[in-house]
């Protein structure tokens, strides 16, 4: 098995482990009575899901061995309301860290294939950066005074694109 082969499998792995954590925070919310934001956090999950099981299609497709390894356990609990989101933010930038390491590794070994395949979650990186970082200046700010302005802002604006990316490769299974 290559290096890369072995790397993405490890991806599922983080892929999955951000799913975990996504609903981990989504509870966390709901028991804070924060439905927008437990609903926008079962939505992440679902997506992260779906990016593993994407990964898993390719290497099927690729003829790769697949392995489904075990997930880290996920953090359960939090001081306030803008905690969560800042973990899921740290979480964004240390997965496309990953998929930046992951596309040097394809390129290293010459799998142009690979690499090419790599392309649309390194797009969608940028996108889970960049709404998650616009995520939590809006909870800090409502943090502030009323946390339940974030609400009324998840409730009237897109925030990311749901896990609806038109162009987005296949995963085993179909999205969910």
């Amino acid at each position: 098995m290559s290096q890369f082969t072995e790397a993405l499998n490890e991806q599922t792995a983080h892929e999955f482990a951000a799913s975990q954590q996504y609903v981990a925070i989504a509870v966390w919310y709901d028991g804070q009575t924060l439905p927008q934001l437990a609903r926008h956090f079962y939505r992440q999950a679902v997506e992260e899901r779906n990016h593993a099981m994407i990964i898993v299609q390719y290497l099927l497709d690729a003829r790769k061995t697949v392995t489904i390894p075990a997930v880290s356990e996920p953090r359960n609990e939090f001081a306030d309301p803008v905690e969560p989101v800042r973990l899921a933010l740290s979480q964004e930038e240390r997965v496309t860290e990953m998929i930046e390491r992951l596309a040097h590794q394809a390129r290293k070994e010459g799998d142009l294939v690979g690499e090419q395949f790599l392309a649309w979650f390194l797009k969608e990186q940028l996108e889970e950066m960049a709404s998650m970082s616009d995520l939590l200046r809006t909870v800090e700010r409502a943090a502030e005074t009323n946390i339940l302005l974030a609400e009324a802002y998840l409730a009237r604006e897109a925030v990311g694109d749901h896990g609806e990316s038109p162009n987005a490769p296949p995963a085993a299974g179909g999205a969910l």
